[in-house]
């Protein structure tokens, strides 16, 4: 569903409400109240600029980047809508190329359902180079689609999300796939787990990790 909404950029944050049942934007907002004024903040898959926008507001100066450049476009257009033109850089790349980005150079990495459009590979490698460009102690702020931990949320999530995915891969031939133990992949990758929190169907997680900032601490 997720790549049918970004083959149509003007109706995608409407769609994202919809199919969040309107909890994106709350979530979003509890993301964004981590960042602080002053802050050099990263968001990945920025799509529409929901997040960045967010972040700029509070004072950030915010690097978002995706690989939709009709999605940067309307985001470009509400940055400017905003005045927040001087404190938001949007580019065009994917994941694959924050190997460009310098080590230890943001406070803050944000991604608003990103990570449940990358393979395994592309998350484990994106998780790690988020730990390399994160400042001691900076933080990582994730929402994104992930798979139930019980049976039960697993089945209902299982219908509810079904006749989405075949939608999907009909109209596109492709589909997105939530994210298996992503607490577990942060920590995996570097990062501590601070918090967690569920929708009531456990299919939508809010997280935020943060970079130790020494090792073994």
């Amino acid at each position: 569903m997720m790549r049918i909404l970004e083959s149509a950029p003007s109706r995608y944050d409407q769609g994202l409400r919809i199919l969040t049942l309107g909890r994106l934007d709350q979530v979003y907002d509890r993301l964004a109240s981590h960042v602080k004024q002053g802050q050099r903040v990263l968001d990945l898959g920025c799509g529409t600029g929901a997040l960045t926008l967010r972040a700029a507001q509070r004072g950030a100066i915010v690097k978002g980047i995706d690989v939709n450049p009709q999605m940067l476009e309307i985001a470009r257009a509400r940055t400017e809508e905003a005045k927040l033109a001087g404190r938001v850089e949007l580019c065009e790349m994917g994941v694959a190329e924050l190997e460009n980005e310098a080590a230890e150079s943001y406070d803050a990495v944000m991604s608003g359902l990103c990570f449940s459009e990358l393979t395994e590979d592309e998350l484990g490698y994106a998780l790690k180079e988020v730990r390399r460009i994160l400042k001691p102690g900076g933080l990582l702020l994730v929402a994104d689609e992930v798979r139930p931990e019980h049976l039960r949320k697993r089945v209902l999530a299982a219908l509810v999300r079904l006749p989405l995915v075949l939608l999907a891969y009909v109209i596109t031939q492709t589909t997105t796939r939530p994210v298996t133990d992503l607490p577990q992949r942060v920590e995996d990758a570097g990062l501590r787990v601070e918090s967690v929190r569920r929708s009531n169907t456990a299919t939508l997680m809010e997280l935020v990790a943060s970079k130790p900032r020494a090792e073994g601490v």
